[in-house]
């Protein structure tokens, strides 16, 4: 199993596009994924609010896939540090808390300003934009990375997508860079 362990934040499993690359990802062991049931509840919550096409069936279903999938996942057991976490958004400090509990390295999330630098090096941890965390498992093994596009790109099946617009759609979720980078395998992807 990868050493280099991350917490999603649940602003990062709200789209559905970079959830299922970032699980993809996770499954190919280019790193260790984590999360929490209180990251899942967010996230759950937030897309249930702004997809009323969806049930939260649908959506506990999803959780349990990504909990099945993705092995050790869950974090448990980290509620006690939870008030000796100090961040501009005290809602946030749960995420920090299981990051330390679960000696993480970084927290994936489009929320920096949430994440202040000299907090989270005190604590040994860092906060990545998603973009720059793609792009770093591209630079790791890009063979991987490309083939993880793949997959999620043959999943999609209603309606089905063409290798473009699979990376339109990326770029799209906020990840131009990473989509840039994978458009050079469009013709593979």
């Amino acid at each position: 199993m990868a050493a280099y362990t991350v917490i999603f934040d649940a602003c990062v499993l709200y789209p559905a596009p970079l959830r299922d690359i970032l699980l993809q990802l996770a499954t190919a062991n280019l790193f260790r994924a984590r999360w929490t049931n209180r990251i899942h509840d967010e996230w759950i919550r937030n897309l249930l609010a702004a997809r009323l096409d969806l049930t939260p069936d649908q959506l506990v279903r999803t959780r349990a896939l990504m909990d099945r999938t993705v092995p050790e996942s869950l974090i448990e057991g980290f509620d006690h540090l939870i008030p000796t976490i100090a961040l501009p958004d005290p809602d946030d400090r749960h995420v920090v808390a299981a990051a330390v509990h679960a000696r993480a390295d970084a927290i994936v999330t489009f929320n920096l300003k949430d994440f202040p630098a000299a907090t989270l090096a005190r604590l040994h941890l860092e906060a990545i934009h998603p973009d720059d965390f793609i792009n770093f498992q591209i630079d790791l093994d890009e063979a991987k990375v490309v083939v993880a596009a793949q997959k999620c790109r043959a999943r999609l099946k209603q309606p089905p997508k063409s290798a473009k617009d699979y990376l339109d759609t990326l770029a799209a979720c906020q990840l131009p860079k990473s989509a840039t980078r994978l458009r050079a395998y469009e013709s593979v992807i």
